[in-house]
């Protein structure tokens, strides 16, 4: 009776574990505004920047890297992958010079280099996009890896999902992100069972966050298990050899 009725609780914990959001009903949570913070620019960031004005000809100069990024070619200050912002946090836009590039969002950096430009174009106005922004996702998913974002607006359950799921032996209450923010690495978990994820400022992942997934107890015990398999057929097999060995001797 005992041991059906454990039993019982643990095959309810197990089904409760490879839930998602399972601490309450979620059409009875309260309505709230979404926040999402914009992403910040960091050091290792690859930018596009796109420069517009009233006078397209005197713009073109500005945008001798983003064709050159198109055909191929590069230049001082930038790469093929576009504008690279250094250890310092600055890129380095020709005519301009450099400018300070981390520690602000797109939209700042925007407006800053538009700010620049007033005096070389009539109304000029910038496009500023991260190239390739990445998350890394590792540990106990179907797919560890790097994940290009598709869209600077996503959460650690779309990059769950891009990854493939977390596997059975995952631990989903205690998922780690990594993330680095003006030079200071930060640690951030996240219980993916609990709907209180939505209020985490580690719900909406940024480009270069590193997602990890811990194994559970489960594997732990599984891998313990094959490796006593394991042992148990080397040992099995060395006693057949040798006694083996030992008929072969005796009746020599």
């Amino acid at each position: 009776m005992l041991v059906s009725l454990f039993s019982c609780r643990a095959s309810k914990q197990a089904k409760k574990d490879m839930l998602y959001l399972n601490n309450g009903t979620l059409d009875t949570l309260p309505n709230k505004q979404v926040k999402f913070p914009e992403a910040v620019i960091q050091k290792g960031d690859q930018l596009s920047i796109t420069v517009y004005s009233d006078n397209p000809e005197a713009t073109l100069i500005f945008n001798q890297q983003t064709a050159r990024v198109t055909t191929g070619t590069s230049t001082a200050g930038a790469n093929a992958g576009g504008y690279q912002v250094d250890q310092q946090g600055m890129i380095r836009i020709q005519t301009i010079g450099a400018i300070q590039a981390a520690g602000m969002t797109r939209n700042e950096l925007a407006i800053h280099i538009s700010d620049k430009l007033k005096p070389y174009l009539m109304n000029p106005f910038t496009d500023v996009r991260f190239l390739n922004p990445r998350i890394t996702v590792i540990g106990e998913v179907q797919k560890p890896g790097v994940i290009i974002m598709p869209t600077e607006k996503i959460s650690i359950l779309e990059v769950i999902g891009l990854a493939g799921d977390v596997t059975m032996y995952g631990r989903k209450e205690n998922v780690l992100v990594i993330r680095e923010s003006n030079g200071v690495r930060e640690f951030g978990r996240l219980d993916l069972r609990n709907t209180n994820i939505f209020q985490s400022p580690y719900y909406f992942l940024q480009q270069n966050d590193i997602v990890m997934v811990e194994s559970n107890t489960k594997k732990q015990t599984a891998t313990d298990q094959e490796n006593m398999r394991k042992l148990t057929l080397v040992t099995t097999f060395a006693t057949l050899v040798s006694t083996i060995a030992i008929l072969v001797t005796l009746f020599r």
